[in-house]
């Protein structure tokens, strides 16, 4: 019997299944192919003592070797291959073929999000590595930020799931490389790490959602928006509190580098949170160059209107530009 013993490189070792440490003490050998492998100190600290031995380069070789360690064996052996994220299934046919009873286990389990240890990896080296990457800064990483988060918005409107994913990988990275960035200034004002911003985050979410975490009681998804807001506010109070500004003003936090339709409904929906009379959206007077100031402010009328009745302005415009689009097509594929 061999039982091919997986770990992973993003667990720390030691930190084995029950499983896998009643498999360890069980056997009459376990083999390790590298003195190397990240496993030994703590299985030598536990008293497991694996073998070093020397596989073939081929992976024929390798099935043939370990064959030969079990017919040999008087009692089961555990063969730990180098960290990874799977067998090697050519190695398992091979000993199969050898008339070996294989057994797979995964020494531990990864906890969600553990391949994000990866990508901290891959972006440190990158920084370091790449040309490119070495001379982005902030400021220059701003239009890929929101391009590819325009990118996973119309893979969301096209309902293509696969294509999300991808793109949402994309908009990941915007998030590791201005964390790495920042990483080199962690020791001044300014700088913070993708720790940082992970524990900001963690505290934010638990921080609004008392409900979930807390002993607050809600009955609604309305509720829990009501209390979200109140929670913002009470941020915004603090931080200008702490800041030495004026009075905190409910507009407080609005990005007004956002595209002007989605900035004139988000003006809009603070402004309602403050009680604000709707009739107030809009100036009763537009400003006075022309039809220019007219076009503006019918445009926050109709904002307000589609906020009255339920609907995001942004997305119906992109909806609506999309059966422009349409049309267009349609109209050239028709010989114009």
């Amino acid at each position: 019997m061999l039982t091919v013993l997986l770990s992973s490189p993003r667990v720390a070792p030691g930190l084995l299944t029950w499983q896998a440490w009643s498999a360890l003490r069980a056997a009459s050998r376990v083999l390790a192919g590298s003195a190397g492998h990240p496993q030994l100190p703590a299985l030598t600290a536990a008293g497991v003592i694996p073998e070093i031995v020397e596989l073939p380069a081929d992976v024929a070789g390798q099935a043939a070797f370990l064959a030969a360690v079990v017919a040999a064996a008087d009692g089961p052996t555990v063969w730990l291959p180098p960290p990874g994220d799977g067998a090697d299934a050519e190695l398992l046919a091979g000993l199969s073929a050898a008339g070996i009873q294989v057994r797979v286990l995964r020494g531990a389990q990864e906890p969600p999000g553990a391949h994000l240890l990866d990508l901290v990896s891959i972006m440190d080296t990158l920084r370091v590595s790449c040309p490119w990457d070495r001379e982005q800064t902030h400021a220059s990483l701003v239009r890929y930020l929101l391009e590819e988060a325009y990118e996973a918005v119309e893979t969301v409107e096209d309902g293509d799931p696969a294509s999300l994913c991808e793109e949402l990988g994309d908009v990941l990275l915007q998030v590791l490389f201005h964390a790495r960035i920042a990483a080199e200034r962690a020791a001044v004002e300014g700088g913070f790490t993708i720790d940082d911003v992970a524990d900001t985050l963690a505290a934010k979410l638990i921080r609004r959602h008392p409900h979930v975490f807390g002993s607050t009681a809600v009955s609604s998804a309305a509720d829990v928006n009501r209390n979200w807001e109140e929670i913002k506010k009470a941020e915004r109070s603090q931080r200008s509190a702490a800041a030495g500004g004026g009075a905190p003003s409910v507009l407080d936090g609005v990005p007004f580098g956002q595209p002007a339709l989605s900035l004139a409904a988000q003006l809009q929906r603070r402004a309602e949170r403050a009680e604000m009379p709707g009739d107030s959206f809009a100036a009763s007077d537009p400003p006075g160059d022309g039809d220019a100031g007219e076009i503006g402010e019918e445009l926050m009328r109709v904002v307000a209107r589609a906020q009255a009745t339920g609907l995001d302005p942004e997305f119906e415009l992109r909806a609506a530009a999309r059966r422009f689009a349409e049309r267009v097509r349609s109209w050239e594929r028709s010989g114009g």
